[in-house]
C-alpha cells in the first residue's frame, strides 16, 4: 500500500458522528495549513468598571429597583425576559405545516461576584463554589415546575455580552427545548439498545485513550470531545457517582466542579493572553413534576463551553455558508485542540505573572 495515502486524522478531511445528537461534522485538518487572509476582531480591549452598571451592588436597574448590596452570588428576576409564566394558547392548527404550543417560563440573571472587574478564572475555588452551591438551588426550585432549566453564561463581546460583569442567565421552561429534547431522544435510544449510559461509557473510554482529555480532578474531567464543533469547546464530565441533574452533586462533587472550573476558564484566557470569550451551559435530566431522582438513567450531567476563537485572540470561527445550509465544519481537530489546551499553564493566570 502506498503509505502516503494512508489515512491521518491530524492531515486528512474526514467526517466525525456525534452520538449526543445524532449528526455528523466534517474535519478539514489541511486548511490549517492555508494562510489567515479573513476578517479579525480587533484586539479585545479591557472594559473599564460601568458606573452605571446595573449588575452591581447597590445599582438602580432599568425597571427602577435597586440591587443589595450584595457580597456573594446574587439572583434576580431578568428585566427583560423571554419567557413569561402566563400567556395565552395559540389557537389550535389542523393542518401539520402551521402548529404552535403554549410556552411558559420564567428568566432570571445570577451575579457571580459583587467586582465588575473580575471572572471566574480570578475568583477563588470558594468563590466559584458559591456559585455552584448557587446552580444547584436555582435547579431545585425551578425544576420542581418547569420540564427545562437552562444554566448558562455568554462572555465576551464577541459572544453578544454587552456586560462584563461577572454573571449569567437561568431560563426555566414549560417544554424541553430542542437541545435537550435530541440529547434525551438519542442517549435514550443507546441506553435502550446497549444498556449502557453513553456518557459514562464515553467518558470510561476517553480515559483510557488520554488524547482529547485538557484537565481532570479526583471529581471531574474537562476533555474536547470526539465530534466537538467550535475550534477549542471542551465538555465537562462527572467520573463518579453518575448525577442525572446538577440537584444530584454531592459535596465533593460540587467543589470539585468549582476547582475544575478555574483551572479550564485560567487555561482558556492563558492560551491567547485574553479575557477568552465563550457561551457555556450545563445539560441533565429533564425536570418538572413529571421527573425525580434517579428516573433518568440514560442521562449523564454535562457542563458544555463552547468558544469562537480559532486562531488568537483577533481570529473566530465563523459558522456561515457551508455551516448553516449542509453542517459543521472545523479545520483544527479535536486531538490537536485539546494538546494545546493541555500545554496551557492552568495554575497561574496570565494578569497575575510577574
Amino acid at each position: 500500500m502506498n503509505k502516503s495515502r494512508e489515512f491521518n486524522a491530524a492531515e486528512h478531511q474526514h467526517v466525525r458522528y456525534n452520538p449526543l445528537k445524532d449528526e455528523w461534522i466534517l474535519v478539514s485538518p489541511h486548511r490549517c495549513l492555508r494562510p489567515w487572509s479573513g476578517h479579525s476582531e480587533p484586539p479585545p480591549q479591557e472594559q473599564p468598571p460601568d458606573p452605571n452598571n446595573p449588575l452591581k451592588a447597590g445599582a438602580v436597574r432599568a425597571n427602577g429597583q435597586r440591587n443589595p448590596n450584595y457580597t456573594s452570588t446574587y439572583v434576580f428576576p431578568n428585566d427583560f425576559p423571554a419567557l413569561l409564566e402566563r400567556g395565552p394558547e395559540p389557537p389550535q392548527s389542523d393542518h401539520p405545516l402551521f402548529q404552535a404550543r403554549q410556552a411558559r417560563g420564567t428568566c432570571r440573571v445570577m451575579c457571580f461576584h459583587p467586582n465588575s472587574a473580575v471572572s471566574i478564572p480570578l475568583m477563588s475555588v470558594e468563590e466559584i463554589l458559591s456559585v455552584v452551591e448557587e446552580w444547584v438551588n436555582q435547579t431545585k426550585e425551578l425544576g420542581r415546575r418547569y420540564t427545562w432549566v437552562q444554566i448558562f453564561e455568554n462572555k465576551g463581546n464577541v459572544m453578544g455580552c454587552s456586560n462584563p460583569h461577572p454573571h449569567c442567565q437561568i431560563w426555566a421552561s414549560s417544554f424541553l427545548p430542542n437541545e435537550g429534547r435530541i440529547k434525551d431522544r438519542c442517549q435514550k435510544e443507546y441506553y435502550t439498545k446497549y444498556n449502557k449510559t453513553l456518557l459514562v461509557e464515553y467518558l470510561e473510554m476517553e480515559m483510557e485513550k488520554k488524547e482529547r482529555i485538557v484537565i481532570q480532578n479526583t471529581e471531574w474531567v474537562a476533555l474536547v470531545p470526539y465530534w466537538a464543533t467550535w475550534p477549542f469547546e471542551t465538555m465537562v464530565l462527572p467520573i463518579n457517582g453518575g448525577p442525572q441533574r446538577l440537584t444530584d452533586l454531592n459535596d465533593q462533587q460540587k467543589k470539585g466542579l468549582a476547582e475544575i472550573i478555574k483551572l479550564l476558564t485560567t487555561k482558556y484566557d492563558n492560551l491567547f493572553s485574553c479575557s477568552f470569550p465563550y457561551s457555556m451551559g450545563f445539560h441533565g435530566a429533564p425536570t418538572g413534576p413529571d421527573h425525580t431522582a434517579g428516573d433518568s438513567p440514560h442521562w449523564l450531567l454535562h457542563a458544555i463551553y463552547l468558544p469562537p476563537l480559532l486562531r488568537s485572540a483577533t481570529v473566530k470561527k465563523f459558522m456561515v455558508g457551508y455551516e448553516m445550509l449542509a453542517q459543521s465544519q472545523r479545520d483544527l481537530t479535536p486531538e490537536q485542540a485539546a494538546e494545546k489546551l493541555r500545554n496551557c499553564n492552568h495554575l497561574v493566570h496570565y494578569k497575575n505573572k510577574q
